[in-house]
C-alpha cells in the first residue's frame, strides 16, 4: 500500500511538473519568434540604409528633396496588410504559411525602416532602441510574474490605443507639435502596459493548451501570432520613444 501510494504521488508529481513546463516552453517559442523577427527586421533595415542602390529603389530625389518612390510607398503600407491578413486569415492558414508570413512580414518592416531611422543620428537611434528593450523587459517580467489579473488594465489600454489612432489621424491634419508629443508621450505608455498585458495573456493562453499533443498545428499558430503580438508592442513602444528623444539629423 505504500508503495502504491509512493508511485502515485511520484507520478502525480512527474504530470504537474511537466504541466508547468507546458506555458513556459510555448512562452519560450513565441518569444524566440518574436527575436528572430527583430534580428530580421534589423539586417534589413540595416541593408537597405547602408546599401545606396537598395536606398533607391525606395527614395528618390525631387526639387524639393527627398521623397518615397512608388515602391517605397508600397512598403511603408505593406506591413500593415502583412497584419491583416495573418490575423483575419488565421483560421483559413496552416502555422507554415502564417511562419512565412511572419517572416516576410518583418523583412518588409525592416525595409521601411530604413529610411525613417536615416533622420535620425545613429546613437540617439541605439539609445532609444536600448530605452526600448529596457522597458519591454521589465514589463514582460511583471506580465509574467504578476498573480494580478491585468484584463481590466489590458482594456484601458486598447482604448488608449484607439485614442492614440484617432488622435494621429486628426492630427495629420492639423501639423500640431504640441498634439504629437502628447500622442508620443500616451504611445509609449499604453504600450508598455500593452507588454505587460500581452505577456499575461499569453502565459494564460499556454497554460490551456492541452499536453495531449493533439493541438501542435493550432499551438504553432498561436506561438506566432503571440510573437507577432509582442513585436508590435516593442516596434510601437520604439517608434514613440524616437519620436520624443531621438536626435534628427
Amino acid at each position: 500500500m505504500d508503495n502504491y501510494n509512493s508511485q502515485q504521488f511520484s507520478d502525480y508529481t512527474v504530470i504537474e511538473s511537466g504541466a508547468r513546463a507546458v506555458p513556459k516552453k510555448f512562452m519560450a517559442n513565441v518569444f524566440m519568434w518574436m527575436f528572430a523577427a527583430l534580428a530580421i527586421s534589423a539586417v534589413f533595415a540595416y541593408l537597405f540604409a547602408t546599401t545606396p542602390s537598395l536606398l533607391s529603389l525606395l527614395v528618390v530625389e525631387t526639387s524639393r528633396g527627398y521623397s518615397l518612390s512608388g515602391l517605397g510607398m508600397i512598403t511603408m503600407f505593406a506591413p500593415i496588410g502583412f497584419v491583416l491578413l495573418m490575423s483575419f486569415g488565421y483560421s483559413r492558414l496552416s502555422s507554415s504559411a502564417l511562419t512565412v508570413l511572419f517572416i516576410l512580414y518583418a523583412a518588409i518592416t525592416g525595409i521601411s525602416f530604413s529610411f525613417i531611422l536615416l533622420q535620425y543620428v545613429g546613437s540617439s537611434v541605439i539609445g532609444c532602441f536600448a530605452s526600448a528593450s529596457a522597458m519591454f523587459g521589465i514589463m514582460a517580467f511583471m506580465g509574467y510574474t504578476t498573480d494580478k489579473d491585468l484584463t481590466s488594465f489590458g482594456r484601458i489600454m486598447t482604448m488608449g490605443l484607439i485614442g492614440i489612432i484617432v488622435a494621429m489621424i486628426i492630427n495629420m491634419f492639423l501639423g500640431s507639435a504640441m498634439m504629437d508629443y502628447l500622442i508620443s508621450v500616451i504611445g509609449v505608455a499604453v504600450f508598455t502596459g500593452l507588454t505587460a498585458y500581452d505577456v499575461q495573456k499569453l502565459k494564460r493562453i499556454g497554460e490551456g493548451i492541452s499536453m495531449d499533443g493533439t493541438a501542435i498545428e493550432e499551438t504553432k499558430k498561436i506561438s506566432i501570432l503571440g510573437a507577432l503580438t509582442l513585436y508590435l508592442d516593442f516596434i510601437n513602444l520604439f517608434l514613440f520613444l524616437l519620436r520624443l528623444f531621438g536626435r534628427r539629423k
